[in-house]
């Protein structure tokens, strides 16, 4: 697929890397201003629940220290 683009891209070297460079550019601002903002409401990363710990849940284990029994 990036070979047949490249083999598209009009120009030498230099305008191949320009062309690359402007759609690479323009890829980026697609998913940051359209794509990013719509799909971030529908992710669970912001809805995180703590609260007090269930009475059916065992209790948290502490850790062990050296020197003391178990």
């Amino acid at each position: 697929m990036y070979v047949w683009i490249w083999r598209r891209l009009p120009g030498g070297l230099p305008g191949k890397l320009a062309g690359t460079i402007v759609l690479l550019a323009g890829v980026v601002a697609l998913l940051f201003f359209l794509v990013f903002p719509w799909v971030e409401p529908r992710l669970p990363f912001n809805h995180v629940n703590i609260g007090p710990a269930s009475p059916t849940a065992p209790p948290a284990s502490t850790p062990a220290t050296p020197g003391t029994p178990n």
